[in-house]
């Protein structure tokens, strides 16, 4: 879905601007909460029980919980409005992280896992976050409205990982072991976040998007069929839906399992956690960092270009990551930057292709089914990474990942060789007329 061209300049409301400042101060505090279950979530697990095939279980549990996250969120938005959904998402996730370093210094493997379901909100809030940024965007800078608020959360997700050991000692010098560390860091994170998005993100984009979507009537003027992300009344085009859903699906599970077991296959050919952060770190750059561009090819070459090119991508790092020497940091990391690009096409562009599809008033309620899906496939991929490995080793899970990501490629061919219908929809309520 290639953005219109033959629409009338769009002038975005002033308030867009300050909703995206809001979002990427937020997004900068929250991203170190975001890295802690990352990067040392599956050795926690593997130091608790002492046993690597339950290693996977932590990526499974945060996963888990951020489809509840996702599914009690988005009823929120839709009740309420983005600020107190996203706001109380974060400070769930910091309660969470609490629960995590409590966890570790008691040894209670009960209250690991129950901690990590409610740490995985906050993560949940994390990703849930990029719709905010799309509510008042135009049809034409969706893609880099969503690759912004995505963007915005690659400083702090690249610094939590690299401050491992930092924090791993200061959590030390309390008596709470090192692996907790960084999850002190999370509670600050999300915290910080939940406080930030409570007293500034204001008004609130989704009201202030369905206000406008009421009020102003479409005008004569017309956009390609499938966008009807500024309808009021329009239905939710479903091919857009399913297609946008499937591949951050796809990506998402791809990317958690092989991502998940990395650090624990590091570390078993004697790399340390420095290491296994700095691959970690430079694959959740990877991520975040390349939004801006990813962004800008969504909006100009096309939604489904991009997405087709993320599963192209991951299969590139499953190769990768399979045939790579288990000594070679430089291999191992090139790997892991080539799975986070992947997923960032994925996620980008199915963004884009779900709120083209949905009119504002089905929006939130909506979003957070979608992101319930690419939770659970981030909890399936996480919790059978570990057993993989075990029965198969690391290249196998590896080419196992490359093989199910070139399933996107058929479901973007699908998807734009049967459009839903050809007809043509209303141009968006936020451009201005032509001149009579």
């Amino acid at each position: 879905m290639t953005a219109p061209n033959n629409v009338t300049a769009v002038r975005e409301v002033p308030e867009q601007r300050r909703i995206l400042a809001v979002l990427v101060f937020a997004q900068i505090l929250s991203g170190a909460g975001l890295a802690a279950g990352i990067t040392v979530g599956a050795l926690l697990a593997e130091e608790m029980l002492g046993s690597t095939g339950l290693a996977g279980v932590p990526s499974a549990l945060f996963t888990g919980g951020s489809a509840l996250g996702a599914l009690g969120i988005g009823q929120i938005c839709r009740r309420y409005g983005r600020r107190p959904g996203l706001a109380l998402g974060y400070a769930v996730g910091a309660l969470g992280s609490l629960g995590v370093v409590v966890a570790a210094t008691l040894g209670s493997a009960v209250l690991l896992f129950l901690s990590l379901v409610v740490y995985g909100a906050g993560t949940s809030t994390n990703l849930m976050a990029r719709y905010a940024g799309a509510d008042l965007a135009s049809a034409e800078r969706r893609g880099r409205a969503v690759s912004t608020v995505l963007f915005a959360t690659t400083l702090g997700a690249v610094v939590g990982p690299n401050l491992v050991t930092f924090t791993g000692e200061f959590a030390h010098s309390w008596g709470i072991p090192r692996l907790a560390g960084p999850f002190l860091l999370a509670v600050a994170a999300f915290g910080s976040a939940a406080v930030a998005l409570a007293a500034l993100l204001r008004p609130d984009p989704l009201r202030l998007a369905e206000k406008l979507a009421a009020e102003r009537a479409p005008e004569t003027d017309e956009r390609p069929a499938g966008d009807v992300g500024d309808l009021p009344d329009a239905q939710p085009q479903r091919r857009g839906v399913v297609t946008g859903t499937t591949v951050m699906i796809l990506t998402q599970l791809v990317m958690i399992a092989i991502m998940t077991m990395t650090p624990v296959h590091m570390q078993a050919h004697g790399h340390d956690t420095q290491a296994a952060g700095l691959v970690i770190a430079l694959h959740v750059g990877a991520m975040f960092l390349p939004s801006p561009l990813t962004g800008l090819l969504v909006d100009r070459l096309g939604r489904w270009w991009i997405a087709g090119a993320s599963g192209l991508t991951l299969a590139a790092a499953g190769v990768l990551a399979a045939m790579a020497p288990p000594h070679s940091v430089p291999a191992l990391a090139t790997a892991l930057v080539l799975l986070g690009l992947g997923w960032n096409f994925g996620l980008v562009s199915g963004t884009a292709i779900v709120t083209d599809a949905l009119p504002p008033a089905r929006r939130a309620s909506a979003q957070g089914l979608v992101d319930v899906g690419i939770a659970l496939a981030g909890a399936t991929g996480g919790m059978s990474s570990g057993l993989v490995v075990v029965l198969g080793g690391y290249p196998a899970l590896a080419l196992a990942g490359a093989v199910l990501s070139l399933a996107v490629v058929p479901v973007v061919a699908w998807a734009v060789r049967r459009p839903e219908h050809t007809d043509t929809v209303p141009a968006t309520p936020f451009a201005e007329p032509e001149p009579k």
